[in-house]
């Protein structure tokens, strides 16, 4: 998997005890549906906390994985590894 560490869109659902789960983000101005949240992990980065999701999905015709990141403080998503 490469990193990317770039910051994206995500439509995501929230939990009532405040935890995201991401319904689909948008990759180059295309919309891709997640089809599975494999795991998910809180890992601290830097003192900032952040939500580590490893998930999966059909990206062109290919069943890909990669991993977002969620970032507690600043409620930002990234795109992390693909």
């Amino acid at each position: 998997m490469k990193i990317y560490a770039t910051p994206i869109s995500v439509l995501a659902w929230f939990e009532l005890n405040g935890r995201p789960q991401p319904i689909r983000m948008k990759l180059d101005d295309k919309e891709v549906k997640i089809e599975q949240v494999i795991s998910m992990e809180e890992e601290k980065i830097a003192g900032n906390w952040m939500l580590l999701f490893k998930c999966q999905s059909e990206i062109n015709r290919e069943l890909k994985r990669f991993e977002l990141k969620y970032e507690l403080n600043t409620c930002k998503w990234l795109l992390w590894k693909m």
